[in-house]
């Protein structure tokens, strides 16, 4: 019994710093984790802000973000691990040997990945174009990621399309013909008359031939409170790049003919003050 337990204060000079040793190599380890994240983060931030004060494709920003900060993520990890003692070569073996099974199990993913990276390359299509595909993947596009596209629809609502189901079916670009969306805002003079307005404005857009028909480029007719608190009429319509810069004016008329015709009273247009002239200000000074 003595002999054991003299053997045993003998060993724990040495266990105590093997464990300190290992210790302090987890410490350095988390350490390595930490900052590398926080690093990480920051590039990702940077290069938003660089790419956002150049003229380049927004729909490129997302794409370089994610993979300059899963780079920054992945050297870390590694570094972390050689910290504590792992192999990484053994690692990477391992990696390569399960490489097969990895890429079975994450078909789906992987496809997504190198169909955004073709969507990028190729640019079919980009941030802010109108575009109908198959399913839900109609709409405005409002982000290419690095595993799906989110697509604004026409009711409002954002729709998430895996990369793949864009680039492996045929795609409709409006906007590469030149459609533009018009907004034009009609008050009411009264809130009874909210249904006949909407109903007599929807008539009004589906027989004008400058908006063309489809779910996708459908036209809009809602109902709002107008800001001096009354009720107005919004309607969003596409039309073509050469309609759009005289269409506004022109579908603000027609809309207010069609309500009055309707038997629907329009609110009075709020009369533009004139602009005063720097000596009729100092006219208005009054006299000391």
């Amino acid at each position: 019994m003595d002999d054991l337990l003299a053997r045993a204060f003998h060993l724990q000079p040495s266990l105590i710093a093997t464990l300190t040793d290992e210790l302090m190599h987890a410490a350095v380890a988390i350490l390595i984790l930490v900052v590398g994240w926080w690093l990480s983060n920051r590039l990702g931030a940077l290069l938003s802000k660089a790419l956002s004060r150049t003229h380049a494709d927004p729909t490129l920003a997302p794409m370089i973000n994610a993979i300059g900060t899963w780079t920054v993520r992945v050297l870390v990890l590694f570094a972390a691990l050689s910290e504590v003692g792992v192999a990484t070569a053994s690692v990477l073996a391992v990696l390569g040997a399960a490489g097969l099974a990895i890429g079975l199990a994450l078909q789906g993913t992987l496809q997504n990945i190198a169909a955004g990276i073709m969507l990028l390359l190729l640019r079919p299509f980009r941030a802010g174009d109108v575009i109908e595909g198959t399913g839900a993947t109609a709409g405005i596009v409002r982000e290419v990621g690095l595993f799906a596209t989110r697509i604004e629809r026409s009711d409002g609502n954002a729709v998430f399309v895996p990369n793949s189901q864009i680039w492996s079916n045929p795609v409709i670009n409006y906007s590469s013909g030149g459609t533009q969306r018009v907004g034009v805002e009609v008050g009411l003079a009264q809130r009874k008359d909210v249904a006949c307005a909407i109903e007599a404005l929807k008539k009004m857009v589906n027989g004008d031939p400058r908006v063309p028909g489809g779910t996708t480029l459908a036209p809009v007719v809602t109902a709002a409170d107008d800001a001096h608190g009354g009720v107005a009429i919004r309607v969003a319509v596409w039309v073509s790049g050469a309609d759009a810069r005289l269409a506004a004016d022109d579908m603000r008329e027609r809309a207010r003919t069609a309500l009055a015709e309707a038997g629907c009273k329009p609110a009075p247009e709020p009369r533009a003050r004139p602009p005063q002239t720097e000596r009729m200000r100092q006219s208005e000074t009054p006299c000391a």
